[in-house]
């Protein structure tokens, strides 16, 4: 089964370079014990577009979807054979980064 792990953040700026050691490590675990999918980083919310082509016309917005303090940082997409595991990944993907993780299965 594949989760989706959702960094979630509260302050500007990137990973401290400690913060980016202990994501790589981290990654290498993924990789090494066979869950790792795939993994990004996010710019900034302020470099997001939104586009609405719902209607009669495409609207394309500058900016993120929702304005709130907290905001997506970045992702892991792994493989795990249950909730349990993959909490537990999420877990340690968390301390890895310095940052909250929530943690989603794919349907």
């Amino acid at each position: 089964m594949q989760y989706l792990f959702s960094v979630i953040f509260d302050k500007p700026g990137l990973a401290t370079p400690d913060e980016m050691a202990a994501i790589d490590v981290f990654n290498d675990q993924l990789v090494a014990e066979g869950h790792w999918v795939f993994a990004g980083g996010l710019a900034a919310p302020s470099t997001a577009t939104v586009i609405d082509n719902r209607g009669e016309q495409a609207m394309i917005t500058d900016g993120p979807f929702l304005e709130s303090k907290e905001y997506l940082a970045g992702f892991w997409i792994i493989e795990a054979p249950d909730l349990d595991v993959a909490l537990k990944l999420g877990t340690e993907g968390s301390k890895a980064c310095n940052r909250k993780v929530e943690v989603r299965p794919f349907l």
